[in-house]
């Protein structure tokens, strides 16, 4: 492999009101931290060159690689319902694009590297903690298949931070199908510049949905694309317990994929009324919202795209509303084929909602961890199978739950599908390795107080393979203890 990046830039080309170009800000002393290798081949990077002084330098935005072509794009969004008309890349560069293995062109973002015209004030850097949590939680994200951006690499700056104190820097080398916002497009509609929108629109449905590419009406494709594309992100993330923490419009990306892992985190008791965010005081993002809210953004972007859907004001609402409509039936749809999954049903049947309404019921009263609860099913799947080789040894069910596992079994017994083979489906369905708050937050005082990283690899390598239990790693499958818990995340801003 070559040290070369085989850029392949395209959002450059677009007008230069979507964007200001500029180079990352120099750091004094980059050091690496992570490489993501197996990332870096499927993008024809070579990861030991990137894991050298010389890429290093490239990763911490020292130095521009030849056919580069950087920049901070601007996009406006809804915060926690509020409009904000202008908002922008405040610490996030752009670098450039390449096409990865399957012959998907994607984005190259370092993220940290310094001020840009849309910082508002902030000192465009990143401190060393956030970095750590985006990569762990975006790389277990797409170990458990959900549409995520990615962590390429991680690096010191040798720079210290000022937040609520002085803490050291780093930044992250993020990976996304593209960085194209619903703000994005709300940027250019609060301005009322039509002919922006539409060259957004004939741009992200190239990039992200080329077979629509030949639509009577390219706005209305795009907005029922991306409508498809969350109505199938949201229900993974409902059926994993993850809570995004901050699902503002400038955060719902068109390409479908999941981005800012900033005050995120994973469910351990089940509570649908859950928030970790420290900046969410009123719950609008908690577990239990998390689709209307998606739902909600979804109308700010068909809102956004009326002046493009049709040359009729009355007509194009009428289009934009029904394309939102659809979002409910999709949703379900998407969710109740993955609660199936997870249950080991192979066939819908009436009875199935009650039973499912009251497994939940039965989880929150008994604050039931929501990964292990889905994983013990799982060990329950094959009662003629192994026992006491997975993780229902380790956190037994209550004995509230016994009529219904009656239930729950009864159920089972009424498809045809072989209980080994369903064992294995469900195993695929029900992690029993996630990102537990405790571990993340473990790792990144081991490396922010005591310049240890072993905490942070550990992790990392042990997420990759979240369906697969082994017993020497229990501690990673384990809920918090009482002091353990983690009650509340934050930005990493």
């Amino acid at each position: 492999m070559s040290s070369a990046i085989p850029f392949s830039n395209s959002y450059v080309k677009l007008p230069a009101r979507f964007y200001s170009q500029l180079s990352p800000t120099p750091v004094a002393a980059p050091g690496p931290i992570r490489v993501n290798r197996v990332l870096a081949r499927e993008l024809g990077l070579d990861p030991d060159w990137l894991a050298s002084p010389e890429g290093t330098q490239v990763l911490a935005g020292n130095t521009v690689p030849e056919g580069a072509a950087p920049l901070a794009a601007v996009y406006a969004g809804h915060q926690f319902g509020s409009f904000n008309p202008q908002l922008g890349d405040g610490r996030a560069i752009l670098l450039g694009e390449l096409v990865d293995s399957s012959g998907r062109q994607v984005d190259l973002q370092l993220k940290g590297a310094g001020r840009t015209p849309w910082s508002r004030g902030g000192d465009g850097r990143s401190p060393l903690g956030p970095v750590l949590r985006e990569y762990i939680v975006s790389e277990a994200m797409a170990a458990l298949g959900v549409p995520t951006t990615r962590a390429l690499a991680a690096v010191s700056t040798g720079e210290q931070v000022f937040r609520d104190r002085a803490l050291p820097g780093a930044v992250l080398a993020r990976m996304a199908g593209s960085h194209v916002r619903i703000g994005t497009f709300e940027y250019f509609a609060a301005r009322k510049d039509t002919e922006a929108l539409q060259t957004l629109v004939d741009f992200t449905l190239q990039r992200h949905y080329p077979e629509r590419g030949d639509s009577d009406n390219a706005a209305l494709a795009l907005l029922e694309e991306a409508i498809a594309r969350q109505a199938s992100l949201i229900p993974q993330w409902q059926l994993l317990g993850f809570i995004h923490g901050v699902m503002n419009t400038d955060n719902t990306l068109l390409s479908g994929e999941t981005i800012d892992y900033g005050p995120c985190a994973f469910m351990d008791a089940f509570d649908p009324e859950t928030v970790f965010s420290s900046i969410d005081q009123g719950g609008r993002y908690a577990y239990c919202n998390q689709p209307a809210i998606a739902h909600w953004n979804l109308a700010c972007l068909a809102q956004a795209l009326v002046p493009v859907l049709h040359d009729e004001p009355e007509q194009a609402v009428a289009l934009a509303q029904a394309a939102v409509d659809r979002f409910g039936e999709l949703y379900l749809d998407s969710h109740s084929r993955g609660l199936r999954a997870k249950l080991g049903l192979d066939s819908e049947q009436a009875t199935d909602n009650s039973l499912i309404e009251d497994l939940y019921t039965l989880m929150a009263a008994e604050a039931s961890d929501f990964t292990l609860t889905f994983r013990h099913l799982a060990d329950l799947a094959d009662s003629a199978g192994a026992a006491g080789q997975d993780i229902a040894e380790l956190q037994p069910l209550p004995a509230s739950f016994e009529p219904w596992l009656a239930r729950w079994q009864a159920r089972l017994a009424a498809e045809p599908l072989d209980p080994a083979e369903r064992q294995r489906r469900m195993y695929r369905a029900n992690p029993v390795f996630i990102p537990r708050n405790h571990l993340v937050e473990e790792a990144i005082a081991a490396a922010t107080d005591s310049d240890d990283f072993g905490p942070f690899h550990r992790l990392v390598e042990r997420l990759a393979e979240p369906f697969t239990y082994t017993p020497t790693d229990q501690r990673y499958a384990l809920p918090p203890e009482p002091g353990e818990r983690v009650y509340q995340t934050f930005c990493g801003t």
